[in-house]
């Protein structure tokens, strides 16, 4: 198989004004992978399945990565007491949400090639074209993504959640996911949902009453 720097000089050819980022793995697996912008995703992707050297014809596992805000120390000109000197200064980074995906060829026994994708930020623009018209195992993988992250996959042929209900708030796999105290949607729970289930049920019990608790706090 050609190596990753190679790919991406045929990508980058192949799909004109595509943004592509090396993306190291400093792991022993040293997996490293390409970030192609949203934009050119989808093709870069058919690029990669349909060239007659990759056929990558296999995509063996989408995942979901959340990247909280974070606080980045920096060295900066600044004039202080007329003097100019080098001063550290905190700035925020936003945060963005990210899709990897692993692609192997079938037909050519080699793989794999790393994918990656990133939103703008984790709040208001979380989009990205859905791969599944390219890769159809694609389909339940987003699926699970959308659920746990909220990455919305544009064209998608089924954009429904997968593993939470409709109307279940929040995505349980973001970092800054605060989980319920209620539990009342835990039908037997047990250890510590068993504790904060219960300990929801007594702050919600009115003063001198039993109450009606929240169905569920008991094994």
């Amino acid at each position: 198989m050609q190596s990753l720097d190679q790919i991406k000089t045929r990508l980058e050819t192949a799909c004109p004004g595509a943004r592509l980022e090396w993306v190291e793995n400093g792991a022993p697996s040293a997996q490293h992978s390409l970030r192609v912008d949203r934009e050119h995703l989808r093709a870069a992707a058919r690029f990669l399945r349909d060239d007659p050297v990759l056929r990558l014809d296999y995509c063996s596992n989408v995942t979901g990565v959340d990247w909280p805000d974070r606080a980045v120390k920096a060295k900066v000109r600044r004039t202080v007491d007329g003097v100019e000197k080098e001063v550290e200064e905190s700035r925020l980074e936003p945060g963005y949400l990210e899709v990897v995906y692993h692609l192997y060829s079938m037909a050519a026994k080699h793989g794999p090639v790393i994918l990656r994708v990133r939103t703008p930020n984790r709040s208001e623009d979380v989009s990205v074209p859905s791969l599944t018209p390219v890769w159809r195992g694609c389909e339940l993988q987003e699926r699970e993504i959308l659920d746990l992250y909220g990455v919305v996959f544009e064209g998608h042929p089924d954009p429904r959640r997968l593993l939470m209900w409709e109307g279940f708030l929040d995505h349980p796999m973001r970092k800054d996911y605060v989980e319920p105290d209620d539990y009342e949607y835990e039908p037997t729970p047990h250890d510590r949902v068993a504790e904060r289930a219960e300990a929801h049920r007594r702050s919600a019990t009115p003063a001198g009453g039993e109450g009606q608790g929240t169905g569920g706090a008991s094994c």
